[in-house]
């Protein structure tokens, strides 16, 4: 996601996987020859463009399909064809559709798809995407539960596709500066990190980028005639349209999004899980401001314990949002304001390194004199050709992407694991990685998935 951005819809099911060529032993050889030959899982020849479709294109999606615009953009979906007219226009011979199960089955050329609909829709619509062969990009967080980040990460793998999360800040320079400076030692071991987001605020002034804290509305107003919103709803629960949810208005609702965690949380805790290798938290709980049943806090605090791994120490991760910051640390100098609006500070055993902005695009060793005088160390982490060219040349070539769903989807479940938290009170939660349990509150577990509406699966 673009730090300034629009979200929005669509939907999908289940499908088997086409099977690109024969299926004798001698065709099975002749598959690996020809990928080999033409470059890529997707048996594409590196001077072909890709053919690309795009499901929810009529906001952060729009901004997704101009970065891969050099490509085909074959087919576009989305739920509201008034709130994607724009993108429509911009690419008159793409093939329309409101659903893109249907999409999907018909257009049979599509290569890759590229997912930009609020968060209930992404597992649904990648599971049948990665089910047929295609290769997936999809926007961040890849998915609204803990089971669906689990279950799409599997699928990627079994079926050797190329994927990709929407946590751009993945391919910044900052990214690599603190994986290469962390593992010089420049701070010592890292026990602790703290870090924030003013989301769903604006530096913790209104008004909000989208509503939280509120009840569901009792009006009735009549669903847009552009909009299908039974595919809108697609997995979801049903209830009656309103303008509270969409477009845009979604992240808020427990039934849609994950609140600012969920939206910011997958951007700046990124850096953090890379650098410090970390898998699944062994406990989260919380504290925030008043929980509704329908819709997430205002603010919130949530403190993850992550085990050490190999020779790197235990660590205690402190997320905060809604305009909640860390103490100041004492190393700022006089005068030099912390930025409230996304950052990140590592506390190390020899030091701390502040990072300012979204993603970990700025760090810095603090107090400044402290990061004039460190010597840094060799740049030795391949570089970014940007984060949608990496799944680009994935999807041709077969190289790793920084944010696979290999590495989204057990960053997902760690993010998700401290809305559920927050969602049952901020009790201290025990969690049980290998199968997806808590173990210490069973009423936290129907938070770990929930039953799909007839219709729809994974």
């Amino acid at each position: 996601m673009n730090k300034h951005d629009h979200e929005r819809v669509v939907t999908s099911g289940s499908f088997s996987r086409r099977r690109l060529l024969g299926t004798a032993a001698v065709a099975a050889t002749a598959t690996i020859i020809q990928r080999h030959v033409l470059g890529g899982q997707g048996g594409k020849p590196p001077g072909e463009k890709l053919n690309i479709a795009g499901i929810g294109v009529g906001g952060q999606g729009a901004w997704d399909l101009q970065q891969l615009g050099g490509e085909n953009i074959v087919a576009l979906c989305d739920v509201d064809w008034n709130y994607a007219a724009r993108t429509f226009e911009k690419y008159p011979k793409a093939k329309k559709y409101k659903d893109f199960r249907e999409m999907l089955e018909k257009e049979k050329s599509i290569d890759a798809v590229m997912i930009a609909t609020p968060d209930h829709i992404h597992a649904v619509a990648a599971m049948t995407a990665i089910k047929m062969g295609k290769h997936v990009y999809c926007e961040k967080p890849l998915t609204r539960t803990i089971h669906e980040a689990r279950a799409l990460a599997k699928a990627a793998s079994e079926h050797k596709v190329a994927t990709q999360m929407g946590n751009q800040g993945m391919a910044f320079e900052g990214n690599r500066l603190i994986n290469e400076w962390l593992a010089d030692g420049a701070i010592g071991p890292v026990r602790e990190v703290h870090v924030w987001s003013d989301r769903p605020t604006h530096s913790g002034k209104l008004p909000l980028w989208w509503a939280q804290a509120i009840e569901r509305p009792e009006d009735q107003p009549p669903v847009p005639a552009s909009l299908d919103w039974d595919l809108w709803l697609g997995p979801a629960p049903k209830r009656p349209y309103h303008p509270a949810y969409a477009p845009v208005r979604w992240r808020g609702w427990w039934d849609f999004g994950s609140g600012g965690l969920g939206d910011m949380g997958i951007h700046n805790i990124a850096p953090v899980f890379s650098a410090l290798k970390l898998g699944a938290p062994i406990s989260v709980e919380a504290s925030s401001t008043a929980v509704y049943e329908e819709t997430l806090p205002l603010a919130s605090c949530v403190h993850y314990e992550f085990p050490a791994r190999g020779e790197m120490p235990p660590v205690k991760l402190h997320w905060y949002d809604g305009g909640l910051v860390p103490a100041r640390p004492e190393e700022l100098e006089d005068g030099r304001a912390l930025n409230r609006e996304d950052g990140i500070l590592f506390v190390g055993d020899k030091g701390k390194m502040l990072v300012e902005g979204w993603g970990g695009n700025k760090p810095m060793l603090i107090p400044q004199k402290r990061h004039d005088e460190y010597q840094q160390p060799p740049k030795t982490l391949p570089r970014s050709v940007g984060h949608h060219q990496e799944w680009l040349d994935a999807c041709r070539n077969g190289t790793p992407t920084r944010s696979g769903f290999d590495f989204a989807g057990p960053l997902t479940e760690a993010v998700l694991l401290g809305t559920v938290c927050v969602r049952v009170g901020g009790r201290k939660l025990l969690w049980d990685s290998p199968n997806l349990k808590v173990t210490n509150l069973p009423e936290a577990n129907e938070y770990i998935h929930y039953e799909y509406r007839k219709g729809w699966d994974l």
